[in-house]
């Protein structure tokens, strides 16, 4: 007798009676569910979907992006804070700095880091006035925005606390001096009134626009009174 299947073919051949037999075997489709299908669920699953629990059976994809620095998770651009710094410490016009972009695309944390370090130098042993300082940096932003939208200003409030946080830098550059010439009266005040003048006329050449046209004064004097606060907080005077 000889066997030979040939794709699911057989043969029988018999040696004595020399008779053949011949047939076919098909097989039968066999169908894997793997539960994708909602229909055709394990029982175990089809029971957490109808209760409401699919999201148990539920795998996260693995996040394969990489994290992102803590600058720019914090949104913090130093580049951008730098040169805000260098528009407020020289606000002329001749220097060819494009000053609007610190009134344009305000930011949180440059001027929160211009305060605190006022603050900081500040201090004298009396913590206190850390607070006293971010407070007048808040609400008296606060107080300016109000006043110029009611003068037909078009400026939010982050453009304005932006702008006051940043000009606070005058008040640091001329803060080491006092300490020098304290004793000389005259010197002392020139050196006060010219930081204060310095401050308020770079928050008010950014905020005071055209659009107050003869109402300017009404808002260049509470700046101009702000920044004398806020060195009376570091005078102590």
């Amino acid at each position: 007798m000889q066997f030979s299947p040939n794709n699911g073919d057989f043969t029988f051949v018999s040696s004595t009676e020399a008779q053949e037999l011949s047939g076919t075997i098909a097989a039968p489709d066999i169908q894997v569910n793997m539960g994708s299908d909602s229909g055709k669920d394990p029982y175990a699953t089809a029971f957490l979907r109808q209760r409401g629990y699919g999201w148990l059976l539920e795998v996260e994809e693995e996040d394969n992006e990489e994290s992102k620095p803590l600058l720019e998770e914090l949104d913090i651009d130093l580049k951008d804070i730098y040169y805000k710094i260098r528009c407020v410490l020289m606000p002329m016009p001749s220097l060819g700095y494009n000053r609007q972009v610190v009134r344009d695309n305000p930011d949180f944390w440059g001027p929160l880091a211009v305060v605190l370090l006022f603050s900081m130098i500040s201090i004298y042993g009396q913590f206190r006035v850390v607070s006293w300082i971010i407070t007048i940096w808040i609400f008296g932003s606060l107080t300016i925005f109000l006043l110029a939208r009611v003068l037909g200003g078009e400026v939010s409030y982050g453009q304005v606390l932006g702008v006051i946080g940043y000009s606070l830098l005058p008040l640091i550059v001329v803060a080491p001096l006092l300490v020098v010439i304290g004793r000389f009266q005259l010197i002392s005040t020139l050196t006060k009134l010219f930081g204060v003048f310095w401050a308020a006329y770079s928050a008010a050449s950014l905020l005071v626009g055209d659009e107050f046209k003869t109402k300017k004064p009404l808002l260049i004097y509470p700046i101009f009174l702000l920044y004398i606060y806020f060195l009376s907080l570091y005078t102590g005077v």
